[in-house]
Parts: C-alpha cells; structure tokens; sequence
C-alpha cells in the first residue's frame, strides 16, 4: 500500500518541481511585458485590481474555513474548501498577470513611516508567495496520495504562509490603491 501512495507522489513530483518554478518566472516575465508595446491597442484592465484583491481575501477566508472543518472532522468539505481556496488563487493569478500586461504599476507614493512598512509587506508577500507556491502543489499532493499523517504535518507550516499572502495581498492593494493611474 506504501508504494503505491508514493507512487502517487512521483507521479506529481514533476509537475510540482515545473510549476515552482514555471509559475514565479512567467510571472515576472509576463510583468515586464506591455501588450501595447507589441502593438496592441489594449485599454488597461483597471478593473481587476479590486477583484483579485476580493478574490485573495476571500482565500483567506477560505482557509480558516477549511481548518476549520478539518478540525471539526469533516474532511469532505476541508477537501472541497481547499479546492476552492486553489480555484481562488489561480483566478487571482491570471487576472493579477492580465492586468499587469495591460497597465503600467502604479508606484508607492506614501511618506514617512509608512513607506518601510509598505515594502515590508510587500517585499515579504512576493518571497512567500513564490515559495507557497510548492508547499501548497505538495501539501495537496499528499493528500492526494492519502499521505495524510505527512499532509497534516506540512500543512502546518503551509497554512499560515498561505493565510499571510492572501491576508498581505489585501493590505498591499489597499496601501497602493490610491495611487493607481486613473
């Protein structure tokens, strides 16, 4: 029974290893790159930045639920509710990626004490959210496999680091917002 659970495991190992590191550089590629400057008349999709910032507050909310009703016992909907949470983040990286290949970001314009505080949250948001990414692939993974003494055990260090780069992507758009081009 062991090896076929880990067989399970190596299945994903692969794609695992590829979207870590797949997943932060087209990211940063994609950042960089203007569809405007390849010749697309394309109006800035100034629209989303509250969505996606919605959307990663309500993956927070997320999972506490789903802690919530692990703790409880009620694994079916800790599962369905973890699925969520992973819907969540992908819609919000799509729609994060969209609008920043469409606008120019928006700079920081805030002084005095709450300029560091700015950057420290966001500088701490991106480190974590580019190493979430493998923690939540083989949190979920583990479960998959029904590695479940070895999935709670991970989870315990993913959720929180989860829970913080939703809850900072909020504070971040919130601190930013008012400085976006109108």
């Amino acid at each position: 029974m062991k090896n076929n659970l880990n067989a399970v495991e190596l299945k994903y190992r692969k794609w695992i290893i590829v979207l870590s590191i797949a997943i932060p550089v087209a990211v940063a590629v994609l950042f960089k790159i203007k569809l405007k400057d390849f010749g697309f008349d394309v109006e800035p999709l100034s629209f989303l930045p509250p969505i996606y910032a919605t959307i990663n507050g309500i993956t927070a909310v997320l999972l506490v639920a789903a802690v919530i009703a692990i703790k409880n016992g009620n694994r079916k909907l800790h599962e369905n509710i973890m699925k969520t949470a992973i819907a969540c983040s992908v819609a919000f990286l799509g729609m994060y990626v969209a609008y920043h290949m469409t606008a120019d970001s928006a700079e920081f314009g805030g002084k005095g004490i709450i300029r560091p505080i700015y950057f420290f949250i966001l500088i701490t948001h991106i480190a974590l959210s580019i190493i979430i990414i493998p923690l939540v692939l083989i949190t979920y993974v583990r479960a998959l496999a029904q590695r479940f003494d070895k999935h709670k055990k991970l989870a315990r260090i993913t959720f929180p680091l989860w829970l913080y780069v939703a809850v900072t992507g909020v504070i971040v758009y919130l601190m930013i917002s008012p400085y976006y081009a109108v």
